[in-house]
């Protein structure tokens, strides 16, 4: 099965886990450009990688987190309420129910 949104659209479903999704409420020119800024912090982390350079590393690393902390991904949550279930498999969360009538 692809990736599928919750409901509430707060997390993607990869692989039976989730993963916070992008802010909805980021107005679109932003996000677009906040998403081409990631894949370009993610292509120097693979750069990086290669060249066993750690300095470059930790600033591409960095660069990606930010963008995501941007997007809303990372840090704070977006939506109004502080639950979390960022990583967990979506067996164990209130998703349960949804995700096994999908």
């Amino acid at each position: 099965m692809k990736s599928v949104r919750t409901p509430d659209g707060r997390y993607l479903v990869v692989q039976g886990r989730l993963w916070r999704a992008a802010n909805p409420n980021l107005p679109e020119e932003a996000r677009k450009r906040l998403v081409h800024e990631l894949m370009r912090a993610r292509r120097e982390v693979k750069d990086a990688l290669d060249s066993d350079d750690a300095e470059r590393l930790a600033a591409a690393r960095a660069a990606v987190d930010a963008t995501k902390i941007a997007l809303g991904e990372r840090g704070p949550v977006w939506w109004d309420d502080d639950t979390r279930f960022d990583r967990h498999v979506v067996t164990n969360t209130p998703y349960a129910e949804w995700y096994r009538n999908l």
